[in-house]
This record gives structure tokens, sequence and C-alpha cells, in this order.
């Protein structure tokens, strides 16, 4: 009895060696077919950006041999590093304020891109650099999440705000067929320039009308930094928003801003900013690793600690 356990145990012993050895080499050879990939955010200042935080995290999560990391480029320098960027050991980059502009004549940008009129993301297809603008799907994504049904028969749409961000949620508006989208802001001309750009869907008002649109408004959105910490309040109304609207604040510091607890208030689903942060990195990681990442509880709440007041 003694040797037959004796002679199991070594059976198992070596079962358990083989299959350590087999999985080095599985190993070795994943990482021979998939060597080793870097990307990383570009910016100017770039130390605040939480890009690192959530692309490591899924690459940690999915046991990938790969690395996420900032760059700070000054304005100066910025076509020389993108021209060089796969030098550098990148196969792509996500690219933040003061370079989206740049970014999109320095690459092959696709429509969405080319429409929102600025690129926060870079990677290579036969070795040309491509470059599209992921807020859009990370705005529609997040709203998706936060408040499935938002768009059912959504009629009208109120926009504040004509920069950037708003062109941006103003295309993936269009995508979803929103057949009117009212764009108020403090310059009436900049709200014209996205009418000119994206057609007779868009409305241009001044800021100070913002009040009077809501009433027939579907969903609001703000894209102002009106709200943000140590900025003033936005002076809305949502009392005059019809009891099915979703409202929807692109800030995300503070977490939960005075127009969203508002809307809470009033029973309103309301959508904070951090989920559009979160959803528009998932683009990224799967160009440039090869899979599709999930925007999880705990990805959220790992970002949401670092983003408390310390």
């Amino acid at each position: 009895m003694y040797h037959e356990l004796a002679s199991a145990h070594q059976c198992g012993s070596r079962s358990i060696h083989d299959m350590a050895k087999r999985q080095a080499r599985q190993d070795v050879i994943r990482h021979m077919v998939e060597p080793f990939k870097a990307a990383c955010v570009i910016g100017w200042p770039v130390a605040h950006s939480r890009s690192p935080m959530i692309h490591n995290h899924w690459i940690s999560q999915l046991g990938l041999d790969a690395e996420y990391r900032r760059e700070g480029v000054p304005p100066e320098q910025f076509a020389d590093f993108v021209s060089h960027l796969a030098e550098r050991g990148y196969v792509g980059a996500n690219v933040t304020v003061p370079h989206k502009e740049v970014a999109l004549r320095l690459a092959d940008a696709d429509a969405r891109a080319q429409a929102v009129g600025a690129a926060n993301t870079l990677w290579f297809e036969r070795g040309v650099l491509k470059a599209t603008n992921t807020d859009v799907e990370g705005f529609i994504g997040n709203l998706d999440a936060s408040a499935p049904g938002w768009d059912h028969e959504l009629r009208t749409a109120v926009v504040l705000g004509a920069g950037g961000s708003a062109r941006a949620i103003v295309f993936g508006l269009i995508e979803r067929g929103i057949a009117r989208i009212y764009i108020a802001n403090r310059s009436v001309e900049r709200a014209k320039a996205l009418r000119d750009q994206f057609g007779k869907a868009i409305d241009p008002r001044p800021f100070g009308e913002a009040n009077q649109l809501l009433g027939e408004a579907g969903l609001l959105v703000n894209t102002t930094t009106l709200g943000m910490s140590g900025q003033p309040p936005l002076p809305l109304d949502l009392d005059r928003l019809p009891a099915s609207a979703t409202v929807a604040d692109i800030v995300y510091s503070p977490l939960e801003t005075a127009l969203l607890a508002a809307a809470r208030r009033r029973g309103l689903r309301a959508v904070g900013g951090l989920g559009m942060l979160l959803h528009q990195a998932v683009g990224g990681f799967e160009r440039w690793f090869g899979m599709r990442p999930q925007v999880t509880d705990e990805l959220r709440a790992l970002v949401e600690a670092d983003l408390l007041p310390k």
C-alpha cells in the first residue's frame, strides 16, 4: 500500500511538473507571437491624466505583456514625437490637450475625427498612422450603459456649449437619429458653426435661452465647464424638463455635479461624466492590444477613489 501511494505521489508530482513545463512553453510561445506592446497618453501637461490607471488596470486584468505610460510633450515638439511614435516603441497613443487638433492633421483620420475636428486616439494599420475620436463612442456608450433606452422616441436634445466635446456629442446624437439638437452657447456664432458643419438638425441659440428650451427636451447635455470644481454653477431650472428626460454632464470633477444632483431630486435619469471617460478608453485599447476590455464596477470604483479629495 505504501509503495502504491508513493508511486501515485510521484506520478502526481511528475504531472504537476509536466504541466508547469507546458505552461512555461506556452508562455514563451505567446510572448514570441505577441511581443511586449506599449501605448501612451500625450499631453502638455499630462500628469493629471487618469488614462494610465484605466489602461494598466485592463492590462493587468487581461494578463497582457504591455504597458501604458504618460508622455509630457510641449506643442513645439509634438509633431516630431508623433512622427517617430513607432521608433519610440509605441503601437499607438491617446492625445489630450493641447494636441488634439494637430494630431488630426498628422494622421489618416476617419470620418468621426474629421467631423469633430480633433483626434484623441492614434494607432497603426499596415504601417500607416490612423486617427479617430473616441469621445463619440464614449459619450453614447456611457448613455447606453447608464440610462438604457434613453433614445427611445427621443426627438429633441439640448446641448450646452459648442466646443470640441460638444461636436463629438452632436455627431453621436445625429448618428442615433435625433431630429433636433439645440446648441445653447455664449457665442451664437460658434453654435452656428456647428449648424454649418452638421446641417439642419442643429438649432443654434444664445445661452440665455437655455431654460426656455428645456420644455421639449428629452435629453439635456452639459459640455461646458460650468458646475466643475471651482467654476460657477449652471443657471438652469430643471423643473421645466419632461419627467422622462435624461440629464448628462460630461464633467467628472466633482463626480456628482450640482446639475446631476438636481436631476436626481426631480427623479430624472442622471448620467455623470466619469462613465464617458471610461467608455472612450475602450476603443483605443482594443486597437492597440487586440482585446476589447470591459467597463466594470471595479474599474469605476478605482477611478472614483482617485478622484476623491485627498
